[in-house]
C-alpha cells in the first residue's frame, strides 16, 4: 500500500500561515505613514507603536509554547490566529497613541504562539527528512512574505485606505482559521483520509513528540544544549534585524543612494535568505547538520567583514545577500533541533529560542542607534559588529549536538509513548 499524502496538505497550511503572519506584521509599516498623519503622532511615538509588537512577542512566546505541548497545535493556532486576526482588523480603529500601541501590543502576544506551534505541527506530521524540508521551505516563505509586503501593503491602502486594508488582512486570517479547524487534526492516526501506510511512516515522529521527558519544562529550557541554541538564535537574529531596520538608512547615508534605490536593494537580503533556507533543506540528509550550520555563520562573519571596504553599492550588497544566504542556511537546522531536544516540549524549546531571537530584535537596533550617535555615523564599526555576532553563533554549533540528548534520554517505542 502506497501512503496517502494527507501529510502535505498540513505542509500547506504552515506555509500559508508563514507568510500570513508575516504580512499582517509587516504591513504596519507601509501605513505608518497615514497613520502618524491622522493621528498626528511623532516619530517617537510611532517608534514605541512598533515596540509594542516586538515586546509582547518575547514575553508571550514561552507561555504560547507552553500552552500548544499542552493542548496540541490544532487548539491553539486555531485561537492564536483569530485572536491576532482580530486585533489586525482593530488596528484600524485606533483613535491616538495609547489604543495603537495597547493593539499592537495584544496582536503581538497572538503572533508569538505562530512558529513555536507550527514547529510542533509539522514535528508530528512528518517524518525526519521531510520535517528539515518542511522547515526550509517554511522560513524561505516567511522571508519572501515580508519582501513582498510592502507592496501589497500599499495597493490595499490605495484601494481601502489605511483603516479598511487592515480589515481586508484580518479577513484572510479568519479564512485561513475556518479551512484549518475543518479539516487538520493533531495526531494522523485521527485524520479520515490518512491510510494505514502514511500512519506507519509517522510513527516515530508521534512517538519523538509524545515522548514524556524526566524533566520538568522549565529544566528543559535551563538545560546546556537549550541555551547554547538560544545564544546562536539571539546572535544571529541580531544580524539579521539590521537588514529590516538600519539596511535603507545605510544606503542612504554610507552609500549615497536615493529612497527608491535604497529600497530596491535592500530587499536583497530577504530574498538570498529565503534561497539559503531552501538549499539548507534540500542537502542530503547524511551531511552533518551542525557542520553546515558552524560554515553558515563562519561564512557569514567573514563576508560581513568585507562589506564596509567594497566601494562599489553593487558589490556590498551583493557580499550582504550572500551573508544572509549563508546564515539561513542554519534556520531550517535551528528549528529541526528544537524537535530533536525538546520532543514531547518541542513547542516549549522553540518558543524559548524565539523569544531570544525578538530579544535581538529590540536590541540590535537600539544598539545599533547607539554606536551611530557615538561615532559619528560609523558605519563600518556597526557591520564589523555584525560581524562578532555571527561568529559567535559559529561557535555555538561546536558544542551544539542534539544526539547527546538521544543518548541520555532514549525515545520510547510509540506503544509507550504517552499520547497528548
Amino acid at each position: 500500500m502506497k501512503p496517502t499524502r494527507v501529510r502535505y496538505g498540513v505542509v500547506g497550511f504552515a506555509l500559508s500561515l508563514a507568510i500570513l503572519s508575516y504580512v499582517q506584521r509587516v504591513a504596519i509599516s507601509q501605513a505608518a505613514g497615514p497613520i502618524s498623519a491622522e493621528l498626528h503622532l511623532s516619530k517617537q511615538q510611532m517608534g514605541l507603536v512598533f515596540g509594542a509588537f516586538g515586546l509582547s512577542y518575547a514575553l508571550f512566546e514561552i507561555p504560547m509554547g507552553l500552552l500548544g505541548d499542552r493542548l496540541g497545535a490544532r487548539r491553539v493556532l486555531a485561537q492564536i490566529v483569530l485572536a491576532w486576526s482580530v486585533f489586525t482588523a482593530l488596528t484600524g480603529a485606533a483613535w491616538n497613541v495609547g489604543s495603537l500601541w495597547v493593539i499592537r501590543f495584544l496582536f503581538g502576544a497572538g503572533e508569538a504562539g505562530c512558529f513555536p506551534n507550527l514547529t510542533r505541527m509539522l514535528s508530528q506530521w512528518l517524518p525526519a527528512g521531510e520535517r528539515v524540508r518542511a522547515q526550509a521551505l517554511m522560513w524561505a516563505c516567511a522571508r519572501w512574505g515580508g519582501a513582498v509586503t510592502p507592496p501589497l501593503a500599499l495597493l490595499a491602502i490605495n484601494l481601502f485606505g489605511w483603516r479598511w486594508s487592515f480589515v481586508a488582512f484580518a479577513a484572510l486570517g479568519v479564512v485561513w482559521c475556518l479551512a484549518f479547524l475543518s479539516w487538520f487534526t493533531d495526531s494522523p492516526a485521527d485524520h479520515p483520509q490518512v491510510n494505514a501506510a502514511e500512519r506507519d511512516l509517522l510513527r516515530d515522529s508521534h512517538a519523538l513528540v509524545s515522548h514524556e521527558l524526566p524533566q520538568r519544562w522549565y529544566r528543559i529550557i535551563l538545560q546546556p544544549q537549550v541555551a547554547l541554541l538560544m545564544l546562536q538564535y539571539f546572535a544571529f537574529s541580531y544580524v539579521w534585524y539590521f537588514y529590516i531596520t538600519w539596511l535603507p538608512s545605510y544606503l542612504r547615508e554610507a552609500r549615497g543612494l536615493s529612497a527608491a534605490a535604497s529600497a530596491g536593494y535592500a530587499v536583497l537580503p530577504l530574498l538570498a535568505g529565503g534561497f539559503g533556507s531552501i538549499v539548507s533543506g534540500s542537502l542530503p540528509l547524511r551531511w552533518s547538520r551542525r557542520v553546515i550550520a558552524f560554515a553558515g555563520f563562519a561564512a557569514t562573519a567573514v563576508l560581513l567583514l568585507f562589506v564596509p571596504h567594497v566601494a562599489s553599492v553593487e558589490g556590498a550588497m551583493a557580499l550582504m545577500a550572500a551573508a544572509s544566504f549563508a546564515s539561513d542556511l542554519t534556520m531550517p537546522i535551528s528549528w529541526n533541533t528544537c524537535v530533536e531536544i525538546g520532543r514531547r516540549y518541542t513547542a516549549t524549546v522553540a518558543a524559548s529560542m524565539n523569544m531570544l531571537g525578538n530579544l535581538a530584535g529590540f536590541v540590535a537596533p537600539v544598539a545599533g542607534g547607539m554606536i551611530l550617535e557615538r561615532t559619528g555615523g560609523n558605519w563600518a564599526l556597526l557591520i564589523y559588529t555584525m560581524s562578532g555576532f555571527a561568529a559567535v553563533s559559529a561557535l555555538c554549533w561546536l558544542f551544539i549536538d542534539p544526539a547527546r540528548a538521544e543518548k541520555r534520554d532514549p525515545v520510547l517505542p510509540i506503544e509507550a509513548a504517552p499520547q497528548l
